[in-house]
């Protein structure tokens, strides 16, 4: 622990006594900050930013036990470590001090040299725990970014037998983040729409066509028209989709949100809101959110990319097609948002086209 830039804050009515504090612990090479009040204190001591916080617990107005309370409620000062220091020494006050978040209690009048010690213990707990967290945000960002590049390499896997490239997989990415995001802002499924699920939502995007792995290639890679024997084996490639992600929930021996969000997407992205799609034929609402972006998403992809079974077509084309030939098989709601939307999602097209 580097104490000289360590910030200890006191909080003491009497001017006094906080002087004397100071004097005991400047040998530790601290900076210190003070306020006479509780009231002074909590307009303080988010600005400051101390490392500890030595709290007098009989002041006039705003006791220090209140000021606590007060002070837990902020975000980032609530996690400073509070010491309470007081002449009041029951029991009962003493389990109000650490029932509050204290972290210790010393009774006045204090002896220097203990008062030395707690206050250097806790400055060294209080760097270790930030040092900790840390370390746990480093290494919880390269999961993150390991992951991230897991999902995308599967989702590029199942790609690569289907003839496209890893910029399908980007672009309804961005599809899916753009249409969310849009939908919230116009105030529908904002319940739902928060912005960790659609973060969640834009990290599961890759593994819509997951299943794919287990269509044989005479299908997947077929220039004509399937026949219907072929329809029905490629429709599967959703329920593939379901029990891989599943089969991935139970190595990790969870569910999480992420696989959660990720199966839903596989298994429901070729419904239709009109109750026309596979594979379950779900209609309206039954059919999750998740499913019903992707479905958007993933539509408008392929109608503006060639295809081994087809030309692309023109951004004005797709979207004639898809709001008024075909607009029965989309959430109404995400159709609008697309319409007003439909510029960002040519750009999209455009900025990672093939």
């Amino acid at each position: 622990m580097n104490s000289s830039s360590s910030l200890v804050f006191i909080v003491d009515d009497v001017a006094e006594n906080i002087q004397i504090a100071i004097s005991h612990l400047q040998e530790l090479g601290c900076n210190f900050a003070y306020a006479l009040s509780g009231e002074q204190a909590l307009a303080r001591i988010p600005i400051a930013k101390p490392q500890l916080i030595l709290m007098d617990v009989m002041m006039p107005g705003m006791d220090g036990f209140q000021t606590v309370v007060q002070l837990k409620k902020d975000r980032h000062a609530g996690s400073i470590p509070v010491i309470f220091l007081t002449a009041r020494t029951s029991v009962e006050d003493v389990v109000r001090g650490f029932d509050l978040g204290g972290v210790d209690y010393i009774t006045k009048p204090f002896n220097g040299m203990e008062l030395r010690a707690r206050v250097r213990n806790h400055l060294e707990l209080y760097s270790y725990r930030t040092e900790l967290a840390a370390l746990v945000e480093k290494r919880t960002y390269a999961i993150e970014q390991l992951q991230d590049v897991v999902i995308e390499a599967m989702g590029e896997m199942a790609e690569y037998r289907d003839q496209e490239t890893g910029s399908h997989i980007r672009r309804t990415m961005e599809y899916v983040r753009l249409l969310a995001e849009a939908t919230a802002l116009n105030g529908h499924y904002t319940e739902q729409l928060t912005r960790e699920y659609i973060g969640i939502l834009y990290k599961s995007a890759p593994l819509h066509d997951i299943g794919k792995v287990g269509v044989p290639d005479r299908i997947l890679l077929k220039p004509g028209r399937l026949t219907p024997e072929e329809f029905t084996l490629m429709q599967k490639h959703t329920l593939y989709g379901e029990t891989i992600i599943s089969n991935l929930e139970q190595m990790a021996g969870q569910n999480t949100a992420f696989l959660r969000c990720a199966k839903e997407i596989s298994g429901s992205h070729h419904e239709r809101f009109d109750g026309s799609g596979y594979p379950r034929g779900l209609k309206g609402e039954a059919i999750p959110l998740s499913g019903r972006l992707m479905t958007i998403a993933d539509i408008y992809d392929a109608l503006v990319c060639k295809r081994i079974y087809k030309p692309a077509l023109s951004h004005e084309v797709a979207m004639e097609i898809m709001t008024r030939d075909n607009q029965a098989a989309f959430d109404p709601i995400l159709l609008n948002t697309l319409v007003q939307v439909q510029h960002e999602f040519h750009a999209i097209a455009c900025d990672y086209a093939e």
